[in-house]
């Protein structure tokens, strides 16, 4: 297995940072693999803020649930969708950019922030330090958007904490590998099985690390999908003018 594979497949989420700085140079190296990640037909409407300013992580930490790693890690950097960028440039041509009103537009820009979160986490790890995604920036989309100066028609999606590991996290089991990987048809046939070993893998997995807390995958999936959990996503993107319906 080479190094990048070995990285990859490696990964665990951090929790726990120290509060030496991230240099300027693992930074710039980071940010620069994310800039060079794959994006739909050269759209480029992804941008990133990088929040280095405790005051500012507090307060990001806060909106996003009181994630406390949030305030603790250096670098904090939300992945934004900005069609306000693509605006601009279809608007020199004289044009109107519509591709922000509909699913597609907002399913492609999603992919993207995906392709640059994945870029950044494999640059982040080979450089020995530790993040971990932080979904929680569209819990108070409204307030995080006037915190980040983000204009109409953008909209932050995904973030991530970044600093050197101060306490090492285990790798969480996942699902068997069968339950994942398709070849040329999807086929749900081992999917009661895969569950009911990947409940009882977890189970022993949150008692080994003394987290009496820890649920069975599947009850902690009822805890969280019987509701919508970031309600304000669908409203507070339609204020900025995303995802009207086209």
């Amino acid at each position: 297995m080479n190094e990048t594979l070995h990285i990859q497949q490696s990964h665990r989420s951090i929790r726990s940072y120290k509060t030496d700085p991230v240099s300027d140079a693992m930074l710039d190296a980071i940010v620069a693999s994310a800039h060079r990640a794959p994006t739909s037909m050269n759209m480029q409407e992804i941008s990133l803020i990088v929040v280095r300013d405790a005051e500012r992580r507090a307060r990001i930490a806060e909106l996003a649930g009181g994630q406390a790693w949030i305030a603790q890690a250096p670098v904090f950097i939300a992945i934004v969708v900005d069609f306000h960028k693509t605006d601009l440039g279809v608007r020199r041509t004289g044009q109107t950019q519509i591709i922000h009103e509909s699913m597609e537009g907002f399913g492609v820009a999603a992919v993207d922030v995906g392709l640059a979160l994945g870029a950044m986490i494999t640059a982040a790890e080979s450089q020995g330090l530790g993040i971990v995604p932080i979904g929680g920036i569209r819990r108070n989309p409204q307030d995080m958007i006037e915190l980040l100066g983000l204009p109409p028609l953008t909209f932050p999606l995904v973030g991530l904490c970044i600093g050197h590991i101060a306490n090492d996290a285990p790798q969480k089991p996942r699902m068997d590998i069968s339950a994942f990987r398709h070849d040329e048809r999807y086929n749900d046939a081992g999917y009661p099985a895969a569950i009911d070993a990947y409940d009882a893998t977890l189970t022993h997995y949150w008692k080994e690390v003394a987290r009496n807390e820890g649920l069975p995958w599947s009850e902690a999936l009822a805890s969280r999908l019987h509701t919508i959990y970031f309600p304000q996503v669908k409203p507070v993107a339609a204020m900025q003018g995303l995802l009207n319906d086209k």
